[in-house]
C-alpha cells in the first residue's frame, strides 16, 4: 500500500506542477461558460436595422391596420427611456396578388428577400378568418433566410391575430372596446413549490423558475464531471502505453507489482480531478453568491458530486489504464481511443431528455445503468424535480459493484498485458486476459 501510495503521489506531482496543469485550470472554465457567458452578454443585443415587410393579402382586409400598427411600433415601441433605438423599424408593403402565377410571384419575392431588398414576405389566405382544417388558404406563411428564429415573425404572429379576432367580432356585431379584456394576454408564470424552513417553521414562498437557472444549474455539473473524466481517467490510456513503449514500466514492475502499478496511477489521477474539481466548485460558489444568485446552488448535491466523481474516475481510469497497458504503440493507443470513449460521451447526447423529463422510464433506466449512473443520476437530482430516495441509493450500489469489477478486471488485464509485446489490443485477447488473469 505504501508503494502504491509512492507512485500516486509521484503521478499527482507530476501533473500539478506542470505549466499545461495550470494553463488547463485558467482555460477550462473560460470554454465551459464562454458560450453562456457571451450569451448573458449578447441576449439584449438585437439587430436594430429596418426591417420591410412585403405582404401577400389575399383577403384584402389588412393592410391598412398593419401599416398602422407599424406606425405605432416605430413612433413608440422602438426607444427606451433615454430615447436610445433599442429595436428595429417595421415597414409593410402591400404587393397585388398574382393569381395567375403564384410560384412565380413568390420566387421574385424570395429573390428580393436574397437579394436584401425586403426582410421577409408574408402570404395571408383568403380563409384565414373562418379557416378550414387542411385548407391551404386558411394558413399564414412568413416566408424569410432564418424564418424559424425571426423575431419578426412572433410579432408579426401577435398583431396579425389579434387583428383577425377584431374582424370575427365584427362580423358579429360587436365592437372591440365592448370586449376589451378579449384581448389581454395573461401568461403562466412558472413557479417552484412552497416549502417549510426547518430551521423557523415558517412556510417559504416559492421563488420564480427559470428556464435558463433550470438548464444551467445540470449543464454544469455534468460537464464538470465530464471536463474531470477528460483530464485525469482518460489519459491514462496513453500514459501507460508511453511508459509501456519506452520501457519505463519494466523498470517500475522491479519495485512494486502491476496491481499497486495501476493503482498508483488511478490515485494519482484521482488527486489530480479532486484539487482541480475543488477548485472549480469554491469558486463557481464564490462567483455566484456575488451575482446575488445563491439561492439556485444546489449545495446538497456537493457531496453527491464527489461521491460520484471519484468512483467514475476509478471505474473509467481503470479501464483506460488496461487498455493502455494493452497497446505497443501509439498507432494502438489511437484505434482504441476513440471507441473506449464513445460510452462516456454518451450521456451528453441524452442530456437534454433527461433534463425535460427526469422522471421518464427512459431517463430513470439509462441512469441506473453503473456506467453511465454518475453523470445521469446527479444531472436528475440536480433538476428541480424530486427524484426517489430509492433511485440515487440503487444507482450508487450499482456503482460500488461495477467500479470493483472494472478494477479487477483491469487488473488482470493489466498484470498481463503490461510486459507484453507485439500483442494486438483486440477483444477477443483481452477478454482472454480477464478470463485467464
Amino acid at each position: 500500500m505504501n508503494k502504491t501510495l509512492i507512485l500516486a503521489k509521484r503521478e499527482y506531482k507530476a501533473a500539478v506542477r506542470t505549466k499545461g496543469f495550470i494553463i488547463a485550470l485558467i482555460l477550462l472554465p473560460i470554454f465551459m461558460g464562454g458560450s453562456f457567458a457571451v450569451f448573458v452578454l449578447l441576449k439584449d443585443k438585437v439587430d436594430l436595422n429596418d426591417k420591410k415587410i412585403a405582404v401577400l393579402d389575399h383577403t384584402g382586409e389588412f393592410g391598412p391596420y398593419l401599416n398602422r400598427t407599424a406606425e405605432y411600433h416605430n413612433q413608440n415601441e422602438i426607444f427606451n427611456e433615454e430615447g436610445e433605438k433599442v429595436a428595429p423599424s417595421y415597414f409593410f408593403e402591400m404587393i397585388e396578388v398574382n393569381q395567375n402565377d403564384p410560384n412565380q410571384q413568390r420566387l421574385e419575392l424570395s429573390d428580393r428577400v436574397r437579394g436584401k431588398e425586403i426582410h421577409a414576405f408574408v402570404q395571408i389566405g383568403k380563409n384565414v378568418l373562418h379557416p378550414n382544417p387542411n385548407d391551404e388558404q386558411s394558413r399564414i406563411f412568413y416566408y424569410a433566410e432564418n424564418a424559424a428564429l425571426d423575431n419578426v415573425r412572433g410579432w408579426f404572429n401577435n398583431i396579425i391575430n389579434n387583428r383577425i379576432r377584431e374582424l370575427r367580432l365584427l362580423e358579429l356585431g360587436i365592437e372591440r372596446e365592448q370586449v376589451q379584456d378579449l384581448f389581454y394576454w395573461v401568461s403562466a408564470e412558472g413557479m417552484g413549490l412552497v416549502s417549510l424552513d426547518t430551521k423557523t417553521g415558517a412556510v417559504k414562498d416559492a421563488r420564480q423558475s427559470s428556464e435558463l437557472q433550470s438548464i444551467m444549474v445540470p449543464y454544469i455539473l455534468i460537464l464538470l464531471m465530464f471536463m474531470m473524466l477528460m483530464m485525469s481517467a482518460v489519459p491514462l490510456l496513453t500514459a501507460v502505453m508511453e511508459e509501456k513503449s519506452e520501457r519505463i514500466a519494466e523498470v517500475l514492475l522491479g519495485s512494486v507489482t502491476p496491481t499497486q502499478f495501476m493503482m498508483g496511477k488511478i490515485l494519482g489521477s484521482l488527486g489530480v480531478s479532486l484539487t482541480t474539481s475543488a477548485i472549480y466548485v469554491a469558486g463557481g460558489v464564490f462567483m455566484i453568491r456575488r451575482m446575488g444568485m445563491g439561492d439556485i446552488i444546489p449545495y446538497e448535491l456537493v457531496p453527491w458530486f464527489f461521491v460520484y466523481m471519484l468512483l467514475n474516475i476509478i471505474m473509467v481510469g481503470s479501464i483506460m489504464a488496461a487498455l493502455g497497458s494493452a497497446c505497443n504503440d501509439s498507432k494502438d493507443a489511437q484505434s482504441i481511443q476513440f471507441p473506449a470513449m464513445f460510452p462516456i460521451i454518451i450521456p451528453l447526447f441524452v442530456m437534454m431528455p433527461v433534463i425535460m423529463n427526469p422522471l421518464s422510464n427512459f431517463a430513470t433506466g439509462i441512469s441506473l445503468f453503473p456506467l453511465w449512473t454518475p453523470m445521469l443520476m446527479l444531472l436528475r437530482q440536480a433538476t428541480e424535480v424530486t427524484i426517489p430516495t430509492w433511485q440515487p441509493i440503487v444507482g450508487l450500489i450499482g456503482i460500488l459493484l461495477f467500479t470493483f469489477l472494472s478494477v479487477w478486471a483491469g487488473g488482470r488485464i493489466f498484470r498481463s498485458a503490461i510486459i507484453m509485446q507485439g500483442k494486438k489490443p483486440k477483444i477477443g485477447t483481452l477478454m482472454r486476459y480477464i478470463v485467464k488473469g
